[in-house]
């Protein structure tokens, strides 16, 4: 009956506060460990050394540099085949602009087999030229004013000195033996001329 009687008794609300407070209080006291080993054993891995974490570090930076360098090494070689391409179609763009021109110079072969009037040849060639001209002009290529021009090692290529015919042409360009031509404003052909001295 005293059994029965104390059951009773944790039945009422008081005892019932009671109970739950003593068992948020044993609670708190252990359920942080409680917790710990559950997750550990639910990660299937006890808790690792010092040793351990820097050899997994250790290994998770392998891995990041493995990647890092294959993916750079791809790059590289992709790069490398891209320039290989377009140096070998680079100069595609300026052949098929001067195919127009090489047809006409067949044409012009073949009109100078029975042609006897030479000013009409001569005309003909000097549209050839012209075309030509402004095909590789359109494509950025001028050419070089040297002629009278103050000598410039980095322009000119100075072939003979000659007496100077006149004293203001002394240490200028008397004669231009070969033109010289830029490429979008940079030197792609020197100007061969002759030096007043």
């Amino acid at each position: 009956m005293f059994k029965k009687k104390k059951n009773h008794d944790n039945n009422t609300p008081e005892n019932k506060d009671n109970v739950a407070e003593e068992t948020k209080i044993a609670g708190e006291e252990t359920p942080q460990t409680e917790e710990n080993a559950q997750e550990q054993a639910a990660a299937g891995q006890p808790e690792l050394s010092a040793e351990d974490k820097l050899k997994e570090e250790l290994a998770q930076a392998n891995d990041k540099y493995l990647r890092l360098y294959a993916e750079f090494d791809n790059f590289r070689r992709r790069t490398t085949k891209e320039r290989v391409e377009l140096l070998q179609t680079a100069g595609k763009e300026v052949i098929v602009s001067l195919l127009p021109v090489l047809d006409d110079f067949e044409r012009a072969i073949k009109s100078m087999e029975t042609a006897t009037d030479v000013t009409a040849i001569k005309e003909g060639v000097m549209l050839v030229q012209n075309k030509v001209k402004s095909i590789l002009g359109s494509k950025g290529l001028k050419e070089m004013d040297a002629r009278g021009a103050a000598f410039d090692a980095d322009l000119h290529e100075a072939i003979t000195n000659i007496p100077a015919p006149l004293d203001e042409l002394k240490g200028k360009v008397v004669d231009e033996l070969e033109k010289g031509y830029y490429l979008n404003d940079k030197v792609v052909r020197f100007a061969k001329v002759v030096v007043g001295a």
